[in-house]
């Protein structure tokens, strides 16, 4: 079986996909990941074969725009430009794709949720496409709004409609995190990738003091340094009794400004390698970084600012497993005083077990990889 598996240039949401795909190359099967110019690199590093498809489009402005408003526009209020970016994005990868699929012959088109190119091409081929999440499902917030989106991009392809959620989606959040999805679900245990790394170096004997882990992903830091606030947050928290370990990329730590000198900086650790001596994490809602602490049975305090780290962040607060302040945050008091209330409150350690149990009672990537063949092959489960 020939399985190509395909995301728009934002590493994150690669990712999430490298498990499964990989799951899929073990198996026997042949995999292709396609995605535009600015990914090569990151496809090249995951190990899987990879394909340049379509021109580059500049998400980063869309993102600032959203995150850095002009004056009198909310920030965050984003919905009508994310979702011109995402048929933007389609437009500039679609042709190229379908011509990559018919050419390589593949049976099956895997792509993650906001790259409708993915289940434009499967169309067009006339093979099955899946979606992969790599956190809860935001489309299924705008699935009404996604037929007249797509539709211009769908009648220059000669089909009369697109399924954007594909005939089933790879879901990697446990269902207490979840949302209901666009098409059925196929849940994966989590399995946590963020690129190649090194085993970071070990840290101090624990003091007895709760250890908390403070990180801001890489999609911040990329929009715009001065959303990055690992720094600020490691300050605000600094009074309290905690041990600190803040996990940045190399580039970000001149970002991070003046640090009390007890705490530990872990450049380009992998960060399922730091958390399992960790209590806690402080962040910024991103997905990968959420699910990673889920995982590891975490309870986070978390600071989001795009609209999707919102959404994410909001899940987890509602099932429980922590609490959440908007940035940014006026008063930085605020954030040592949330965070000390999520280490003395047990009810979010034992929601984030929760959590973290259902997650590892989830079938592994193989398991998901039977699936997937029987799509495939149009044998599907009902």
């Amino acid at each position: 079986m020939r399985i190509l598996f395909t995301a728009w240039a934002w590493p994150s949401h690669l990712y999430a996909m490298v498990p499964v795909a990989w799951a899929c190359r073990a198996a026997g099967h042949e995999v292709l990941v396609a995605s535009q110019p600015e990914l090569t690199d990151a496809i090249s590093r995951t190990g899987l074969p990879g394909a340049s498809v379509g021109r580059d489009v500049d998400a980063v402005a869309t993102f600032r725009d959203i995150a850095l408003p002009p004056p009198g526009r909310q920030p965050g209020a984003g919905g009508p430009r994310v979702l011109g970016l995402l048929t933007a994005l389609a437009e500039a990868m679609v042709d190229d794709l379908v011509e990559l699929g018919r050419s390589w012959r593949a049976d099956l088109i895997v792509f993650e949720p906001t790259a409708f190119a993915g289940p434009l091409a499967a169309a067009a081929l006339g093979i099955p496409a899946v979606r992969h999440l790599y956190g809860t499902d935001l489309m299924s917030v705008v699935g009404r709004f996604l037929p007249d989106a797509l539709g211009p991009l769908s009648g220059k392809l000669g089909l009369d409609t697109v399924d954007p959620f594909g005939v089933a989606t790879v879901d990697p959040c446990p269902a207490g995190l979840q949302v209901p999805l666009g098409s059925r679900r196929l849940p994966v245990r989590y399995v946590p990738y963020n690129g190649p790394g090194m085993l970071p170096p070990e840290l101090p004997a624990p003091s007895g003091r709760p250890r908390v882990c403070v990180t801001w992903g890489t999609t911040l830091s990329r929009v715009d340094p001065g959303l990055f606030l690992a720094g600020q947050a490691v300050r605000a928290i600094s009074a309290l009794e905690v041990d600190v370990v803040v996990a940045v990329t190399p580039g970000q730590r001149a970002l991070l400004g003046p640090l009390p000198p007890e705490v530990r900086v872990a450049e380009s650790a992998p960060l399922h390698l730091l958390l399992p001596t960790c209590d806690a994490v402080v962040a910024h809602g991103g997905a990968g970084t959420l699910l990673t602490a889920v995982a590891h049975g975490l309870p986070q305090l978390l600071l989001p600012r795009l609209p999707d780290h919102v959404r994410h962040a909001g899940r987890l607060a509602e099932a429980g497993a922590g609490t959440v302040l908007a940035a940014p945050v006026e008063d930085p008091a605020a954030i040592g005083d949330r965070l000390a209330e999520l280490l003395a409150t047990p009810a979010y350690r034992a929601a984030a077990e929760e959590l973290r149990q259902e997650m590892r009672g989830q079938p592994s990537p193989a398991r998901v990889v039977r699936e997937l063949e029987l799509l495939a092959t149009g044998a599907a489960r009902p």
